[in-house]
């Protein structure tokens, strides 16, 4: 009874459990009943459940899923209790007891491990994580190693435990090595981390599983040296980061200042110094300069502000101490050596003096680094020439530097500027000798074109120039400009390589300077010979054409000018030739006049055949200006209409308008109709149509020319839209004011409205149906009409409005649109008769003239002068021929007199 008393009652099986204890009787070793019986009572108390799970697994002792299964409620059954319970003890013996028939698991290791891991117990979890990798196969090892790596880095594991856990790691997988040497580094281990960091970079099979590169394990490497210099021994810190220096180029700057930071840490300053020194001196980008540079000027100001905290802690000293500080044997010592420079410590000056010439130094630095980037770069030569100003020898060093280093092949710039200015800082100290020698040596370098070779000679001849040495300046050109001999061109065909001295004696530049020489120097015979040598060579350019003319002119060679602009016409074509053929046609012109009248029309119609029709006006305008002169009046007036013809569309308005402005001035006014007409057919622009339309109509007006200045207006109103063009209605309305009468202005309304209809866009259907021939049209049928082309009813009202007003005006709309032609009719006839009409159209400048109603009434005819402009300037030429002519009764007869006597004989 005691026993059955300890065991509660709702542990035994109830009634509801007979089923199932009935079946695990019959078959206790099938998994299948068991595992009904606890998932029947998966809400029993876990008590209950568990005392299943013992019966089960003592029936079933091999079987995992069980075990699986019951491990996995004892841990959430001991979850909620602190791992100092007892519940934590009787689980692990669980797991013991599991682990005798389920050590080939390793999920059942996991979980163990995982729960004493929790529990902190590190002693039993690390012989259980030795027990599970003897347990297990090598291939399931890499399941246990992230917890064993979890446990050994937990906090409170020595970390020699560590260390021996991680070596073993690495000895089943080497590829974790950066996991070490990150475990190392937090753990302060730098000797060892160093030595795992130089080993990876010496293994050229190395493949990082954290995605670094060589580089940044390079750089980590030298950091941790470099950093921790007096705790890591064993290894060549200087080689191991100057081969970095060498193998990685994008981070130079940072290892040279890492090396040097290397040194500074282990106390050797001047060896720091140097390193210092030996980067920047090495290094050729501008971003390593600058690194090194910074880091070097804060170890110099580092430095002396460390030697003056040391001064004056020394002074503080020497202030509390006094004299007791120091013993007799000091004192004496002191004495002795006091003023010996060996014996002074206090370097400050020095310091303060070597912090001074860093900074005094970077110009020459910088350019150094530039220099080593590309060796060939003229203007940092120059730049360094000029950073040694005021020192001759340091800048004749660079020089000579400059010159042997510079390649004329590889050059970036003007390598003989180097020449030349070496040989001119010679010259400014007045060593003549020295500087020819120079000049001479620089005209054998090859260069990479011709014009640096000439531009050493020509600045060689200036120097001589500036010193009076004009003959050895001539000489120095004509050497020059001399030409190779056969044999020296055979030779250098041979070599295969043609030098650019091969080349000099067809250089432009040096035969201008040469001829410039002789000009100035020489006589004309020596001056002319250099004029044909160049036109031999077949190098001259239209200037030297033109100062070859020039030259002989002065010297009143006109003839022989003239075939010098006859051979450079010939030479060069447009539009190179433009300043040739208008000096050359200008100075004949001036120099013959009307002697030699054939041969200029032969050269002005030889120059305007080669000019191309956008720069031909010039010539015509001078050629005219010929004819009006020395010719004929025909002439000039036949050129201008040549001009008009041959010259761009952009010039046509500008050229007919000097045509009818000379036209009118020799001829008359009259004469300039028919250019007006022709301008107007020629196919110029509308705007440039227009323009000339209001011309012609106010000659017209002038000419007092009603009828044909309207018809004129009547033309050129189809390129005038009364929106756009206000200017030229205004003009037109200006002119009905002035000289028309109400039927020509209703007219002129009239046929603005048909223009404005035309640039509309119901001009399209409008005008078909209202401008037909015979056709008589009422208001309505005029409305309706609009209203189907679609016009708002707001103009329709309008239209309705003025039809009503002005019957009249339906008559007008029955006229062809043909009736706008070029016709000259006259006004104030409102409706004309058929026979009228016919009667127009055979004489347009027919005027009817009323009959007169009386004959016995007398009508006076006012008259007027003819204006001087409608005769021309040839009537004038004529009268004062005439002039001193007297008629029969002794009295002088005047210009147009003369004329009317002329014309009636």
């Amino acid at each position: 009874m005691a026993a059955n008393a300890e065991i509660p009652l709702d542990l035994y099986p109830t009634e509801s459990d007979l089923p199932y204890e009935e079946e695990i009787l019959r078959d206790p070793f099938k998994l299948k009943g068991w595992w009904r019986y606890l998932v029947a009572r998966a809400s029993a108390p876990f008590k209950k459940r568990s005392i299943l799970y013992e019966r089960a697994l003592k029936a079933l002792p091999g079987s995992y899923k069980l075990w699986h299964a019951y491990l996995r409620e004892r841990l959430d059954a001991v979850r909620p209790f602190p791992i100092t319970h007892p519940s934590y003890a009787s689980l692990n013996n669980t797991f013991e007891r599991a682990l005798v028939t389920m050590h080939r698991m390793p999920r059942i290791w996991i979980m163990y491990l995982s729960s004493l891991t929790d529990q902190r117990l590190l002693t039993r979890a690390r012989r259980t994580f030795d027990r599970a990798l003897r347990a297990l196969p090598v291939t399931q090892h890499d399941r246990i190693w992230p917890l064993y790596l979890k446990l050994v880095s937990l906090p409170g594991v020595p970390v020699e435990t560590s260390f021996r856990v991680y070596r073993r790691y690495l000895a089943f997988d080497p590829s974790h090595v950066e996991d070490f040497i990150d475990f190392l580094l937090q753990s302060k281990r730098w000797q060892e981390a160093a030595d795992r960091l130089a080993s990876v970079l010496n293994d050229d099979a190395f493949y990082s599983i954290k995605g670094k590169t060589k580089h940044q394990l390079w750089l980590e490497l030298c950091d941790l040296l470099t950093k921790h210099a007096t705790e890591i021994l064993g290894l060549k810190v200087d080689p191991i980061i100057r081969g970095g220096i060498r193998k990685f180029t994008d981070e130079v700057g940072r290892l040279w200042t890492s090396l040097a930071d290397y040194y500074v840490r282990r106390g050797l300053y001047e060896k720091a110094r140097d390193i210092f020194e030996e980067g920047i001196s090495t290094v050729i980008t501008v971003r390593d300069f600058s690194v090194i540079f910074d880091a070097y000027a804060q170890f110099e100001q580092s430095a002396l502000a460390a030697k003056l905290e040391a001064a004056e802690d020394d002074s503080d000293d020497e202030m509390d101490g006094g004299e007791g500080g120091k013993d007799g044997m000091e004192k004496l010592a002191k004495k002795f050596l006091e003023g010996c420079w060996l014996n002074d410590d206090d370097d400050t000056d020095l310091r303060l003096a070597r912090f001074e010439r860093l900074f005094d130094r970077r110009p020459e630095l910088l350019n150094s680094v530039l220099l080593r980037q590309n060796p060939h770069n003229v203007e940092q030569w120059h730049r360094r020439v000029k950073l040694f100003e005021g020192d001759p020898a340091r800048q004749a060093s660079t020089y000579v530097e400059a010159v042997k280093t510079v390649d004329p092949a590889k050059a970036v710039g003007k390598p003989h500027t180097l020449w030349v200015a070496f040989a001119k800082m010679y010259e400014e100290h007045n060593r003549l000798d020295s500087a020819e020698e120079i000049f001479k040596k620089a005209t054998q370098v090859n260069y990479k074109t011709v014009d640096h070779l000439s531009s050493v000679w020509c600045e060689w001849a200036e120097m001589e120039l500036r010193h009076k040495n004009f003959t050895e300046a001539i000489e120095l050109m004509r050497q020059a400009t001399a030409e190779p001999s056969v044999e020296v061109k055979r030779r250098a065909a041979a070599e295969g390589n043609e030098p650019v001295q091969m080349k000099l004696h067809k250089s432009l530049r040096l035969w201008s300077f040469y001829v410039d020489l002789e000009e100035s120097l020489g006589t004309l015979e020596s001056t002319r010979a250099v004029y044909e040598r160049i036109l031999d060579l077949r190098i001259a350019t239209p200037q030297i054409i033109l100062n070859y003319a020039f030259l002989l002119e002065e010297n009143k060679y006109f003839e022989d000018a003239f075939k010098v602009y006859e051979r450079g016409v010939k030479i060069f074509k447009y539009p190179h030739v433009r300043d040739i053929w208008v000096t050359y046609l200008s100075k004949f012109v001036k120099r013959y006049g009307k002697s030699k009248l054939d041969r200029a029309r032969e050269l002005f119609e030889q120059a305007i055949e080669q000019t191309p029709s956008q720069e031909v006006k010039p010539l015509f305008l001078q050629y005219a200006k010929l004819e009006e002169d020395f010719g004929l009046a025909k002439r000039a007036m036949n050129v201008y209409d040549r001009a008009v013809k041959t010259v761009a569309d952009n010039e046509k308005l500008s050229m007919y308008e000097i045509y009818i402005a000379r036209a009118a001035e020799i001829y008359g006014v009259p004469k300039t109709r028919q250019i007006y007409e022709q301008a107007i057919e020629s196919g110029l622009p509308p705007n440039d149509v227009k323009a000339m339309c209001l011309k012609y109509a106010e000659l017209e007006r002038n000419l007092g020319e009603i009828d044909r200045a309207r018809a004129i207006f009547v033309f050129s109103s189809n390129y005038a839209d009364p929106r756009s063009d206000p200017d030229f209605w205004k003009k037109w309305k200006d002119f009905e004011i002035q000289h028309g009468n109400e039927d020509t202005f209703r007219e002129m309304l009239r046929i603005s409205r048909s223009v404005s209809a035309s640039y509309s866009q119901t001009h399209f259907i409008l005008p078909e149906y209202l401008m037909q021939k015979d056709q008589k049209l009422t208001v309505e049928e005029a409305v309706d009409t609009l209203k189907r082309a679609g016009v708002p009813e707001d103009q329709m009202g309008a239209l309705e409005r003025q039809l009503a007003a002005d019957p009249s005006s339906n008559s007008l709309i029955n006229k062809d649109s043909s009736a706008r032609a070029v016709s000259f009719v006259r006004g104030g006839v409102v409706e004309p008769e058929p026979d009228t009409i016919k009667r127009a159209v055979a004489n347009a400048e027919e005027i009817d003239l009323p009959e007169s109603d009386s004959d016995e009434e007398n009508i006076e005819i006012a008259q007027k002068s003819v204006p001087a402009a409608v005769f021309g300037e040839l009537a004038k030429k004529a009268a004062e021929e005439k002039e001193g002519e007297d008629d029969g009764a002794g009295t002088k007869l005047g210009a147009l007199e003369r004329i009317k006597r002329q014309r009636q004989q």
